[in-house]
């Protein structure tokens, strides 16, 4: 019977050992669970970028994002060092001009000239619209300040048919001054007629500005004389022979007044300042031509081929410009156009009467002679 009870209580004694070690394991096993999932979260959240155990050293900041490329204007931009620069881009039917750089606050300067087969270009406007109305006002050319928003321009082109273009029939006036007087009855001498009157040219101008006449520049009247520019009936050239002082005290004061495009043919022999004004073009009247040759006429009717050259390419590195010239006093030959072609002249003009049209012969621009008594009703019977 003791035995039994002895054998009882270590059964009982056993029985405890075990519970007791279970529940001991039992705590350690949920601690282990505990303090496992507090890992796996704490890698969670704090675990290094895959990038960033690539290479410890590494910043571990926000990649910056890719740059958007930048537009074929925006490039010009880029890489100009000029402060006043405008992108200008070219938008309409069939218009693939790339942009191109201008000064903001000066001319236009060489716009593009499209091509497109059966079509003749009819300039640039400053709104769609303009190009589809063909609203002559809103044309835009080298006569014209460049202005910007925020650097950027877009100009918009349009086209005629040739044969709308051949209807028209436009002849373009060029007008040719000279000097220039105060006095209302006008200079005394044999000279008198190339004495245009202050107030007669004050009258001009504002009529050609108020009326807003086409201004076509040099390369322009070029295309239109090939047939690949359309140019409006109102259109005018305004021209001046010699530089002389009156046309620089008197005139050039006039022409800025009024923003009228003017073409000032130098003889840069006599002259070789900077352009007077913003809206004066300077080309050459020759270096040293604009005298009588042995045979009474202008040395540009005596002088070699070869000669001619050496001449106007000195005045066009003085003017840094060469397109066309003025004859002097009109006296030219065959050697004489050939002398221009060699040394790179395209356009030529004489004293002879008339008006630009399609096919004119480039290098015998005829002109509109402005003499003094010459009134505003005396140039509207001329330019309309």
């Amino acid at each position: 019977m003791h035995t039994t009870r002895r054998q009882q209580r270590g059964r009982r004694s056993v029985l405890r050992r075990r519970r007791a070690l279970a529940a001991i394991v039992a705590a350690l096993a949920v601690v282990l669970i505990v303090v496992g999932v507090v890992a796996v979260v704490r890698g969670m959240t704090s675990a290094p970028s895959p990038a960033a155990q690539a290479d410890p050293g590494e910043s571990t900041s926000t990649p910056t994002p890719t740059p958007t490329p930048l537009t074929a204007s925006q490039q010009l931009l880029a890489d100009s060092d000029d402060p006043a620069a405008c992108a200008v881009s070219f938008a309409g039917d069939g218009i693939a001009e790339p942009p191109q750089l201008q000064s903001e606050g000066k001319l236009y300067a060489y716009l593009p000239i499209p091509s497109r087969e059966g079509a003749v270009f009819a300039g640039w406007y400053a709104t769609a619209a303009d190009a589809q109305a063909l609203t002559i006002p809103a044309r835009v050319n080298g006569a014209d300040i460049v202005t910007c928003t925020d650097k950027e321009i877009t100009l918009y082109g349009a086209w005629k048919t040739p044969e709308e273009v051949a209807s028209e029939n436009v002849g373009v006036p060029i007008l040719m001054y000279h000097q220039f007087t105060t006095r209302p009855e006008g200079e005394d001498g044999w000279l008198k007629g190339n004495y245009a009157y202050i107030n007669d040219f004050d009258a001009h101008m504002a009529y050609i500005a108020e009326k807003q006449f086409y201004l076509p520049t040099w390369d322009e009247l070029s295309a239109f004389i090939d047939g690949r520019l359309f140019l409006p009936h109102q259109s005018v050239i305004v021209t001046d022979d010699d530089a002389d002082q009156t046309w620089l005290d008197l005139a050039v004061p006039v022409v800025e007044k009024y923003q009228v495009l003017t073409t000032s043919f130098v003889i840069t022999g006599a002259r070789q300042a900077p352009s007077p004004g913003l809206h004066v073009l300077q080309r050459s009247h020759t270096h040293d031509m604009h005298t009588a040759g042995d045979n009474g006429k202008g040395r540009m009717v005596n002088y070699s081929v070869d000669q001619i050259v050496a001449d106007m390419n000195t005045s066009a590195q003085i003017l840094g410009a060469k397109e066309v010239m003025a004859y002097p006093y009109g006296h030219y030959n065959d050697t004489a156009k050939e002398g221009l072609r060699q040394a790179g002249y395209e356009m030529a003009r004489t004293i002879e009467p008339g008006y630009v049209r399609a096919g004119t012969d480039k290098l015998a621009l005829p002109t509109v002679r402005i003499n003094y008594g010459m009134g505003l009703q005396d140039l509207i019977n001329l330019i309309g």
